[in-house]
């Protein structure tokens, strides 16, 4: 083993020994590249050398020996003792790799390592290093220079130093003077020399770069740098008097930046400034000069600083953008600019705090403007000194002490346990800086200061659970402005103006209706006009309500709030209350002869009455609402006054609102204001005419008959038995008609959004294109569509009457070339077969043909029928026949192409120049024929079919020329089609051959050999022309198959939208986008596609059912040589093919790529010449200099404006885990970089650094982008802690990577999304919103898109969530964007003005738990601070979704957790969801009480109203439930628009078939239970709900666990609701009233209890069932206990669901008390009911019933102590227990049969009520946990739970059991789940069954 050449005893020797391997690191292989990227992170710095060395391996494996043996000793001077995480492990490895490598390796020219390593060394500098700096690119020679420094590195530990040649120290000084020229860098290589990068010699890249390094008339800091000793064995030596190259140096230099951040903010501004800089020049004007203009940098300025300058007048502090008089403007707005990108760029989790980041500007500018202009120091008074920092000085001083607060805020949350009101979040802490207090922290930020000295932290015992650091809340600080609370309050506070107004309206349409009229007339009558104006009464008591709650729901922010927001508080409630009193003191003293609470008040005032009194209240009282409506008018008044902040305004406006510096001045403009009133002016008149006609009217006079009936005989004890009036049956009756009043304007939503996105979509010329016959009804416009808006420049070409030839034949050519590479990429993916691409492409515009080459799918059986037309025409006059073919304008220029294709093809075939002038003689002919009108006359029809036959057979040859056989086939084809010519087809062809001096064909035969025999077959090898020759083949060939091209369905929608898309309206034409992603699939494995699910199916078999025709496309690339695929291992194309057609990276890398290669595409297109043009894209010759130089601009143009970065914050713990999907992950990813070099990683690393001598954990923001085999780290940041510790998951991975982002838009794309590349066409039209002004002043913020989505299952499911979302994409977000101005974000794939958000809190917002939906909050924060936010829908972006069922119940549980969260957010906006279900609870309890008190039958059997069918009415109500099927109205809509009306309603009725609605109302139940369970008790999560295919059977148990609390329980109560109205109300209510009014209840009652097994394939197959039944038994009897998981006990999982409960304050235990109250109902009404009771109406009778039910739970008590008692060691006495019990039931039921007259129906009905009862006292004792099992009561409690789950289990699978025993159950199941699979020809039932195809090979 080589010797070290440092102090000491060999290394070799003091490690030999042999060390124990852990089983955690792999063991070493034979040349494994993968140690590098094993190493752990305290050994980071050794990970160059290796990687050196397995670079080295094959060169010189001595030397990487070398070089490992150098990492070895290195690694073991950093951690000697081996302390690290991971270190020993790895040094083992490493050793064991090292001793086999002494042995097997040799030195390859010299005989000693110290020789051999100096040898190498030399060779290496001379042929990569010194040859290669001109002549290999700048990431080779960052590469080399790295190898060349481990390599000097490695040489000074074997060669004692006395050794050294010198030549070689000259080498490795000139490799470390010039090594930071070569570093690996991201886009722009700025310090490499040798060959220039294409994008370095970009004129405004030049110019940007200039204007920064102006740095000479700065003062340079003075360096004061102690000498030490170098480090011998570093690397990388650091740079210690950092030279100051440009201003970002500079100001690093003056603050203490970190180099990774200047670096890459260096490029980030140069980018930036590039790109504004050559939007408004002309290329020439950087001839003249290399500058950049004054406005780029001023308008870059103002972007950026919007926001601060905003924050400062707010303030009403001056700002620090100082410029004085004579300074250069330009570079002082640039050192601003730098020094907050600086400053964003460093911040971290602070990037969400806008304003605290304006804080740290606004003092750090001073500072700059001091360093700069001031010569005296404001404290010392002495000279200013500019002492360079330390490189980590800002992170340190500045953002770790705010970063930490955050960090101690987030730990009180407790991992979303405590409530939000206990814990400051990142709005509370942001709104700190909104207020003078901020200055108070001062400058140094006074680290005592009361923003960081606020909370008491007491360490947790070790015995704690909590994590890592705990804290104990002591005092803390309070909320700030608002306290997000978990009340329903929430929901009428944020929209109070709503509930008041519909309560107003209530009221009056129920005053109108009660009045003897009952019309609208009736408004006019003094005494009803009068109680109508009672209204005000409520509004007044109602704006009461609402100050209260003002006060109590911000109660913990109080001390935070200013003195005068306290004042208007208090104001606001005591004005409130006056007026609650005030007007009905006035109303009372008005009204004639008042009686009851109206008496007491006309008493109370005495005999002051003065009629008009009450109405001058109301004049005053409406004032203030009068100057708001008027300030509503007049939107651009009340906006300039609330953006004002002069005091008096301020002052005006204290009253009307509170101020916050978010959320002024957000009004539209007047049309947009009309256009928003008029939609809901509209909707609300139908909406109360409908309430009122039909909900209210037919109410009252049934009411007034049950208000004059006495009251009657009641059935159980009344409390209340003197009671005039059946209050009781009024409130039952209107109840659930008052909930669906306030609840049915979403079905008139649906109605006039379906209207109303109608109308925009035909208008937006959606759908006009949508089928293929359409398409080719309209092809022929297509390129003037196309070179309208896609072509920079060419509408004002387009509007020139007449535009010459050349233009248009420029502008179909570019088309041709976008078109084709648009089939190329389907071709790639398979959608399309070979036959197809070939139909479908159009060929590059040749100046031969005189007329437009259509693709031949336009043409198809064009020339045939033209055939068949000519042979068979009988007339002579040529019009008639060309009348016929020009009629058709595709049947014409297929024939004049296929007449001028087939001459110059033989023309060019022919080499003997009389052979040629044959073929022009006839072609003279055919032209002088058919312009004398004498075609007919000169040639023969009827043999044309016979030349079309020969010509097929010709072209075939030509086809197969390769074979030098075909020659002679080929030469005797051509005669013979020539004989067809001059003898079959015309009249005089023997004439051209005298007139040409050639002897005739029929003379001599052996002549014919001689003629038409000399070919160029060299020709047939050239790609232009075979595909000249293939185009006319197809020409002759194709039939009328290929009017169905393409055939699948998939292609057919993206080229039918595409063409569409181009009739739309776009504006005429930088990207940069983001996905965030965690641990999903990359590429599946070999091992995951055949691995076999329970029914032997894998994902590859699955797949190739589903896409059939895909798979054979697949097939037929694979094996195509002119691909380029053939030959190639097929397994990784598999891989590849697989994971395109699930939600896997993979497919959204290759989606968003296609953005990269359109601009390519369209850069070639705008900087070509015509010729290159007009030869096309693909024929480019990179050995063509004027062509290389086209497509490295086209390419450098396609850097500057695009880059894609993937956030994967576990790339680094991925790349060194164990885990071999882990492994197989980072693999992926790395293959993923290095196939596309536009692909960034942006990742979180985690590092172990050593600090005085102990280890730290330190986090680092890190970019790294492919290199040659491995990635190349680009920068590394580092962070003041762990980001992800702070908020929620996904908005801190998006944040971290933000700032590795570039230009001036940014679109943020998920990991199931997908892209196309002809859509990546538009996206330069779409960015081009963002420079269209809207309504005004208003620029866009975010645009959204439409996205199609592409879910790849065949299950009705599919379907149904496929036509959901994209109802909800399309025309739901089209009707909230515009007339509603209302659309926000909601989620991906939107694109965001990137300087915008980045300077207001980033691109969404990421406290934890209430910024659960994370999307959305970015689209409140965005119109919040001005925004505007469009929508645009002539671009889409594929998107995947959850298809499975449970997938699916996920997905919405947490959408409706993030809604939940959302209502209690200051941000609140209510996405509609349909919660009726409320209303149906309410009815039937409201029924139930009817019933059981026997009201009901009283009423209904009175002879005043027995015949009455008002009452029927009354009673049917809830009819209008059944309205909610209007929801679907958009959907239909949108269907009908896209793809037609017929095909709508088909869709609609096949939907319905399949039992679309059941699936719906289950989802219903879904968003219901957690959006409530959400504001009652907290405890939102993000639910990771999986992206695999799903087509496999879910066991009872897991439908069981995951719905039985959401949808079962809640089922089972309603059920047992309507069984008791029906027994109970059976004798007197006839069955079909009941059907009726029940109807709708027992179908949500079916669907909420068995769509789940409905919806799961195999469902109710027996063997399935069976197996089902196994595993939930022994789950249900299975022990709980810590680490059991919920799916393997029942006990576990039942302590799970009450998690929510743990964490809820005491307000939600007792409503969840209160809630379980109304179970005992039951038990009060049946007991009553019993013929035991002898229809006795004492209380006793209730009285007793409560000891049946005590003694019950007393024998369940003693039978549970005797199994845990005796159960094991006295098994005799347990058994005697329970035979005593059982004879005492046996007894006591006898005596209650015989003696007291129990009957067997009084049994069942115990049944019905003592279930209930049992329930609420396991809901109360779940709620009281703590004192119960204080009291030792809860194991009892845990026994009665699982007796109740056996007994809700059982009721659920005993319909599941029956169905399972008739097998065409199954198959009809599987028919309905995958319907849309037999319609298109699949086999879905062999997938199911798992019977494989034999014959299939993989």
């Amino acid at each position: 083993m080589a010797t070290s050449s440092g102090d000491g005893p060999s290394t070799s020797r003091a490690f030999s020994r042999r060390i124990s391997r852990a089983p955690t690191m792999m063991d070493p292989t034979p040349d494994d590249p993968a140690d590098s990227e094993l190493v752990p992170s305290s050994l980071a710095p050794i990970v160059p050398i290796l990687r050196v060395a397995n670079e080295l391996q094959e060169k010189n494996p001595r030397v990487a020996y070398l070089c490992r043996f150098h990492a070895f000793e290195k690694a073991h001077k950093m951690d000697p003792t081996s302390k690290g995480r991971g270190v020993r492990q790895f040094k083992t490895y490493l050793l064991h790799r090292l001793e086999r490598e002494e042995e097997e390796t040799q030195r390859l020219v010299e005989r000693t390592d110290s020789r051999e390593i100096q040898k190498f060394y030399h060779q290496f500098y001379e042929n990569n290093i010194k040859q290669g700096q001109h002549t290999k690119k700048p990431a080779e020679m960052a590469k080399n220079y790295q190898i060349a420094t481990v390599l000097y590195a490695v040489l000074k530990t074997v060669v004692p130093p006395q050794k050294v040649e010198a030549v070689i120290e000259e080498y490795a000084k000139e490799v470390e003077k010039k090594r930071k020229q070569f570093e690996h860098y991201n886009i722009l290589p700025f310090h490499t020399l040798g060959i220039k990068s294409p994008i370095m010699e970009l004129p405004e890249i030049k110019a940007a770069i200039q204007a920064l390094r102006r740095v000479e008339n700065l003062p340079m800091p003075r360096n004061h740098l102690t000498p030490s000793a170098p480090d011998d064995n570093s690397i990388m030596l650091e740079d210690r008097d950092k030279p100051v190259t440009d201003i970002l140096d500079w100001l690093s230099s003056i603050f203490g930046f970190q180099k990774g951040n200047v670096a890459n903010q260096r490029e980030h501004l140069v980018m930036l400034l590039a790109n504004l800089d050559v939007r408004d020049k002309n290329l020439d004007e950087y001839a003249e000069t290399l500058q950049l203009s004054d406005h780029t940098v001023t308008d870059l300025k103002n972007k950026i600083f919007e926001n601060y300058l905003s924050w400062c007048d707010y303030l009403h502090c001056k700002h620090n953008l100082k410029i004085p008089q004579g300074a250069d403007k330009q570079q002082l707005e640039l050192l601003y600019i730098s020094l907050y990108l600086l400053i964003w760029g460093e911040a971290s989790n602070v990037r969400f705090m806008p304003e605290c980041l304006c804080y740290i500007f606004h003092n750090m500018a001073h500072e700059l403007h001091g360093i700069l202009y001031s010569n005296v120091h404001p404290v010392s008074g002495g000279p200013y000194q500019i002492a360079p920092r330390d490189e980590e000085s800002f992170l340190k001083d500045v953002i770790t002490p705010i970063y930490n607060v955050m960090r101690k805020e987030a730990r009180r949350n407790k991992r979303g346990k405590a409530s939000h009101s206990k814990w400051r979040n990142y709005d509370d802490l942001n709104e700190y800086f909104w207020s003078e207090r901020c200055f108070r922290l001062g400058w140094p930020m006074e680290l005592k200061a009361d923003f960081f000295v606020h909370t008491n932290t007491i360490p947790v015992t070790s015995g704690s659970n909590e994590g890592p650091n705990p804290v104990i809340p002591g005092k803390r600080k309070p909320k700030t402005n608002f306290v997000e609370v978990r009340t329903f309050w929430h929901i009428f506070r944020s929209f109070d103006r709503m509930w008041i107004f519909f309560i107003m309206a209530f009221q009056a349409m129920v005053i109108l209706a009660w009045s003897p009229s009952g019309s609208l007339d009736a408004l006019f009558d003094e005494d009803v006009f009068r109680r109508v104006l009672t209204i005000f009464i409520t509004n007044a008591v109602l704006n009461l309500l609402q100050a209260t709650l003002d006060m109590i729901l911000s109660w913990y922010a109080w001390k935070s709030l200013k003195f005068t927001q306290i004042i208007r508080y208090i104001l606001k409630f005591a004005v409130a209350a006056a007026w609650a009193v005030v007007l009905p003191i006035g109303y009372s003293s008005s009204v004639q002869n008042p009686t009851g609470l109206v008496k007491f008040f006309s008493n109370w005032i005495g005999d002051w009455r003065t009629q008009s009194f009450y109405n001058y209240c109301v004049v005053i009282y409406l004032i203030p609402n009068l100057l708001a409506a008027l300030m509503f008018l007049l939107p651009p008044l009340r906006r300039t006054m609330e953006r004002s902040n002069w005091s008096i305004v301020t002052l005006l406006m204290w009253w009307a609102q509170p101020k916050l510096y978010v959320g002024r001045g957000m009004h539209e403009d007047i049309f947009s204001l009309l256009k928003y009133t008029l939609f809901w002016i509209t909707l609300l008149i139908s909406k109360l005419a409908f309430s009122y006609y039909i909900e209210i009217l037919p109410l009252v006079e049934p009411t007034k008959a049950i208000m004059a009936v006495p009251v009657g005989r009641y059935k159980w004890h009344e409390f209340f038995p003197n009671v005039k009036h059946n209050y009781g049956v009024v409130i039952a009756i209107w109840a659930p008609i008052v909930l669906v009043y306030f609840m049915d304007t979403q079905i008139w939503y649906a109605i006039f959004s379906t209207i109303f996105g109608g109308i925009h979509g035909a208008f937006s010329h959606l759908g006009e294109i949508r089928t293929l016959g359409m398409l080719r009804a309209r092809f022929e416009s297509v390129p003037s569509a196309f070179s309208t808006r896609l072509v920079p420049g060419s509408k004002e070409k387009s509007k020139r009457k007449h535009s010459d030839e050349n233009t248009e034949r420029k502008n179909i050519a570019k088309f041709s070339q976008l078109w084709n590479e648009f089939i190329h990429s389907m071709r790639a993916e398979d959608l399309i077969s070979n036959w197809e691409r070939d139909l479908l492409l159009v060929p590059n515009s040749s100046s031969e043909i005189s007329v437009v080459q259509w693709p031949p799918f336009l043409l198809a059986s064009k020339i045939p029928i033209a055939l068949d037309m000519a042979k068979d025409f009988k007339g002579n006059e040529d019009a008639e026949l060309f009348k016929k073919i020009k009629n058709d304008d595709y049947m014409l220029s297929a024939v004049i192409e296929c007449y001028e294709s087939l001459r110059d093809i033989l023309y060019g075939l022919l080499e003997d120049e009389n052979d040629k002038m044959i073929i022009t003689r006839i072609c003279h002919l055919v032209d002088i024929s058919i312009q004398e009108s004498r075609f007919l006359s000169e040639f023969r029809m009827s043999e044309l079919p016979l030349l079309s036959f020969q010509l097929e057979k010709f072209q075939k040859l030509l086809q197969l020329s390769d074979d030098e056989g075909e020659d002679s086939s080929i030469i005797k084809a051509l005669q013979d089609i020539m004989e067809i010519i001059l003898r079959d087809i015309m009249y005089n062809g023997i004439e051209i051959l005298e007139t040409t001096h050639l002897h005739p064909l029929r003379n001599q035969n052996d002549d014919r050999e001689q003629r038409f025999e000399k070919i160029h077959f060299h020709l047939t090898q050239k790609k232009a022309w075979r595909e000249k020759v293939i185009r006319l083949h197809l020409l002759l060939t194709v039939k009328e198959s290929a009017i169905n091209v393409p055939t699948n369905l998939e292609a057919r929608r993206r080229i039918t939208f595409f063409t569409n898309s181009l009739f739309m309206i776009m504006p005429p034409a930088p990207k940069y986008v983001l996905t965030p992603y965690y641990k999903e699939d990359v590429l599946y494995s070999d091992e995951e596609l055949k691995k076999e699910n329970e029914d032997g199916i894998s994902i590859l078999f699955y797949l190739k059912k589903i896409f059939p025709d895909e798979w054979t496309n697949f097939e037929q690339r694979v094996n195509d040589p002119q691909l380029g695929c053939a030959g190639k291992d097929n397994t990784d194309l598999i891989r590849q093919w697989v994971s395109c057609r699930g939600q896997t990276l993979t497919r959204t890398v290759r989606g968003m790529m296609y953005y990269r290669q359109a601009l390519e595409i369209l850069g070639f297109l705008e900087s070509a010449r015509d010729t290159a043009i007009f030869d096309g894209y693909r024929t480019i010759d990179m050995n063509d200099p004027e062509h290389k130089a086209m497509l490295d601009y086209s390419r450098a143009r396609a850097d500057l404006k695009f880059t894609y970065v993937v956030s994967c914050q576990v790339y680094g713990a991925q790349k060194v885990s164990n885990d071999p999907r882990d492994r197989s992950c980072y693999t992926n990813i790395l293959n993923l970089m290095l196939l596309n070099p536009s692909l960034r990683v942006a990742y979180i690393d985690e590092r172990e650094d050593t600090v005085d001598g102990k280890a730290e954990r330190a986090y680092y923001s890190v970019l790294v982008k492919g290199g040659d085999k491995l990635d190349e780290e680009v920068y590394r940041i580092k962070l003041p802690g762990p980001p992800t510790e702070i908020g929620e998951g996904k908005p801190e991975n998006q944040n971290h990577a933000i700032i590795f982002t570039r230009g001036e838009a940014v679109q943020t794309i998920d990991m199931n999304q997908d892209n196309y590349l002809e859509e990546a066409f538009k996206m330069r039209n779409v960015l081009e919103e963002f420079q269209k002004r809207h309504h005004g002043q208003r620029l866009p913020t975010i645009l959204g898109l439409r996205e199609h989505i592409f879910t790849g299952s065949v299950s009705s499911l599919a379907w149904f969530m496929s036509n959901q979302e994209t109802s909800f994409v399309t025309i739901g977000q089209r009707i909230l964007a515009n007339p509603l101005r209302v659309r926000f974000h909601y989620g991906h794939p939107d694109i965001f003005d990137r300087l915008f958000h980045i300077t207001r809190g980033g691109l969404s917002k990421a406290s934890k738990i209430i910024n659960l939906s994370e999307d959305i909050f970015s689209g409140f924060n965005s119109t919040l601070r001005g925004g505007y936010i469009t929508h645009h829908e002539y671009i889409q972006v594929g998107k995947g979704r959850d298809v499975g069922m449970n997938q699916i119940s996920l997905f919405e549980a947490k959408v409706a957790n993030g809604n939940g969260e959302q209502t209690l957010s200051r941000d609140v906006y209510r996405l509609g969801r349909r919660v009726t279900v409320l209303t149906v609870y309410v009815f039937l309890y409201g029924r139930l009480y009817m019933v059981m008190s026997g009201l009901e039958r009283s009423i209904l059997e009175d002879p005043s109203i027995h015949q009455s069918k008002a009452l029927e009415e009354a009673l049917a109500a809830p009819a209008v439930f059944q309205l909610g099927l209007l929801l679907v109205l958009p959907m239909v809509m949108e269907i009908g628009l896209e793809r037609g009306f017929r095909t709508a309603l088909a869709d609609f009725v096949i939907m319905q078939l399949q039992l679309a609605s059941v699936f719906f109302t289950f989802q219903l139940g879904t968003k219901a239970h957690y959006f409530g369970r959400t504001i009652l008790h907290g405890g939102s999560k993000y639910r990771a709900t999986g992206r695999g295919f799903v087509v496999f059977h879910a066991k009872f148990g897991d439908n069981y666990r995951l719905y039985s609390r959401s949808h079962f329980v809640k089922g089972l109560e309603l059920l047992m609701l309507l069984l008791v109205y029906e027994i109970y109300g059976e004798s007197y209510r006839s069955s079909r009233l009941y059907l009726f009014i029940t109807f709708s209840m027992w179908f949500l009652v079916a669907s909420w209890l068995f769509a789940p097994f409905i919806f799961n394939p195999s469902g109710f197959e027996w063997q399935k069932t069976v197996d089902d039944w196994t595993d939930w038994k022994r789950w249900m009897g299975n022990r709980g206990g810590i680490g059991i998981a919920q799916e393997k006990s029942w006990e576990s999982w039942w302590d799970g669901e009450q998690e929510h409960l743990k964490s809820t304050n005491i307000r939600g235990r007792v409503l969840e008390i209160i809630l379980a109250f109304r179970f005992f109902i039951y038990q009060y009404g049946i007991v009553y009911q019993l013929g035991i009771a002898h229809r006795s109406k004492s209380l006793l009778v209730y009285g007793l019933s409560w000891i049946v039910m005590a003694t019950a739970l007393l024998v369940l008590k003693m039978v549970s102590m005797g199994r845990r008692r005796f159960g094991t060691d006295f098994q005799l006495m347990f058994r005697i227990l329970k035979g005593l019990l059982f004879l005492g039931f046996i007894s006591v039921m006898t005596v209650l049969f015989v003696v007291c007259g129990l009957t067997v129906s009084d049994v069942f009905a115990a049944v019905l009520a003592f279930l209930p009862t049992g329930w609420a006292l396991l809901l109360i004792a779940q709620a009281c946990k703590p004192m119960f099992k204080g009291l030792g009561f809860w194991e009892s409690i845990k026994e009665l739970g699982r007796a109740y789950e056996y007994i809700m289990g059982l009721i659920i699978f005993l319909p599941v059991v029956i169905l399972s025993w008739f097998p065409f159950v199954s198959e009809f199941q599987t028919r309905l789940l995958f319907n849309q699979a037999f319609s298109r020809g699949l086999q879905i039932s062999m997938i199911l069954a798992g019977r494989k195809d034999r014959d299939s090979t993989n």
